[in-house]
């Protein structure tokens, strides 16, 4: 036995047809403050070289004690067979080594091994994606990304000149710990299927935090769904893969565009009078809101028909080149791998109902990301912003796709949405939310629309007065039931979800909420 065990091991046959060495190196992965979200573990391989056995059948008897996913006859087989060498298992834990050791069986051998450790658990997961083994030998084995940014920065992760240095991602670990467990009480107060979240920089595009919900652990990352709708798998990403008609966020594109070509102002007059009728088209609003409205009130009380009037002034061309310096009509290049499957929906032809039909969100489908980069060059004062995962200092802004004085007249009317319109659950005490609701009919794989089915979603940015952050929360199918009625609008569903959201974040992100305090002769005045 001594003899046996101080001899080489035999290298498996794919490992050794290989010549070129194997890196079994990987660097961190750290959020903005240095904190670990992956990271490496020391381990063991399990083989088993059958002609050095002393005991096939006890050896197969324990290993399935052991592990009781393997069968004992298959082991017993295999180790009786004229197999050479076979893999038992590719990572095993301390005390599965000891367990092992135990046996005392010459032909079970111990490989070292580095496994991907998240210690987070499935904080951040959809962002980090997950890890796994490549080409292996006995002695090492490569550790390759299979998703999220664990994939998207694989040469550099495995990099051996930087493998002491940590990949620093824009994320901020409470704030995400914090997005995820708000959307999870949210999904569950409100019955919604699914989720998605964006806390972004406005100025940078940096994202600070970002959730899909369900989520998984990559520490043992579930198999990709074979059946059934992908949407559906827990493995797959809402805020970048999701792309769905998001409603009526997108109006205040259409009022802003507007506004900076000179063609209203916000106390310009729209006809809002209903329905309006195009062709074979009517288009109507959820209430009747009177005959006329200023631009603001249009976007206050969320009026399609004032919108469509809108647009009208606009045209089809100037609309596509406006959002597509927004960057709404092509996948987004944040650092991950799935972000090129979140392409938008566009229509075939955009056409004058396509005009008036986008212009408050419906006939074109873009992800939860796609939108908050929209509503952050917004906030911003109007430079178009790339959404990013990774931390970087002095980023250079983006080109300039709104005047800031359009920019600001814009972020007051959502202000105003949120003081006295359908986003009113939004108005976190000193922090000024501004932002806008939306809710959209989902389609039916048929065709044509779900009757009780929606995507809720609110996009918005804070603080009003000196836009920071701006926040998206989509729930998917969600239903509000307290009341006598069940209510899925995102007034009543995703607004108080992004409420508490903002309140648990904001203190977080170092902003001191505006307090207000009493004046001499008693009259309330804002604090500086």
């Amino acid at each position: 036995m001594a003899v046996l065990a101080s001899t080489e091991p035999e290298e498996p046959q794919v490992a050794s047809a290989i010549d070129a060495p194997i890196l079994s190196t990987r660097a961190d992965i750290v959020d903005r403050e240095g904190r670990i979200l992956a990271t490496n573990l020391a381990t063991h391989a399990l083989y088993a070289q059958p002609r050095q056995m002393v005991d096939p059948a006890r050896a197969a008897r324990e290993l399935a004690a052991i592990f009781p996913d393997l069968e004992e006859a298959e082991l017993l087989r295999d180790f009786t067979g004229p197999r050479k060498f076979l893999w038992i298992r590719r990572q095993i834990s301390p005390e599965q080594v000891q367990a092992v050791h135990d046996i005392g069986e010459p032909g079970l051998l111990f490989g070292p091994r580095e496994m991907r450790l998240y210690p987070n658990g499935p904080v951040a997961a959809h962002i980090l994606g997950g890890a796994g083994y490549g080409r292996e030998g006995v002695d090492s084995a490569e550790v390759i990304g299979t998703a999220g940014v664990e994939r998207h920065f694989d040469a550099r992760l495995r990099d051996p000149e930087r493998q002491a240095e940590p990949l620093a991602l824009s994320l901020d670990l409470t704030i995400q710990a914090a997005m995820e467990e708000v959307l999870q009480g949210g999904m569950t107060l409100m019955n919604a299927k699914g989720a998605a979240g964006i806390l972004m920089d406005v100025h940078t595009g940096e994202i600070l935090a970002m959730a899909s919900l369900p989520d998984f652990d990559p520490n043992t990352r579930p198999p990709a769904a074979t059946s059934g709708d992908p949407g559906d798998s827990p493995l797959f990403n809402r805020a970048i893969q999701g792309v769905y008609e998001l409603g009526s966020v997108f109006k205040i594109f259409t009022v802003a565009q507007a506004l900076d070509l000179g063609l209203l102002n916000p106390e310009t007059m729209i006809d809002t009078q209903g329905p309006m009728t195009w062709g074979r088209f009517r288009i109507n609003d959820f209430h009747y809101y009177g005959a006329e409205n200023t631009v603001t009130d249009v976007i206050v009380k969320s009026s399609n028909i004032g919108t469509a009037h809108i647009a009208l002034m606009i045209g089809p061309a100037r609309q596509r080149a406006f959002l597509q310096g927004l960057g709404l009509l092509e996948p987004t290049h944040v650092e991950m791998t799935e972000a090129r499957t979140g392409r938008p929906l566009l229509p075939a032809q955009w056409s004058e109902i396509s005009l008036l039909t986008i212009s408050y969100g419906h006939g074109v489908s873009t992800s939860p990301l796609h939108l908050a980069a929209a509503y952050a060059a917004i906030g911003n004062g109007g430079t178009a912003v790339t959404p990013s995962l990774v931390h970087e200092e002095n980023r250079e802004p983006g080109p300039r796709v709104l005047s800031e004085q359009s920019a600001r007249q814009s972020v007051d009317m959502l202000r105003q949405v949120v003081s006295r319109g359908t986003a009113s659950l939004a108005d976190v005490p000193g922090y000024e939310v501004a932002g806008k609701t939306g809710t959209a009919d989902k389609p039916r794989a048929t065709g044509g629309y779900y009757d009780d089915k929606v995507i809720a979603t609110f996009a918005g940015v804070f603080p009003a007065s000196d836009p920071q952050y701006v926040i998206v929360v989509s729930l998917d199918e969600p239903v509000e039931t307290s009341g006598t009625e069940p209510r899925r609008t995102a007034g009543w569903t995703a607004v108080p979800v992004a409420a508490e959201l903002v309140r648990r974040a904001a203190p977080l992100l170092g902003l001191r909420p505006a307090v207000e305090v009493a004046a001499a002769d008693g009259v309330t005045e804002p604090a500086n």
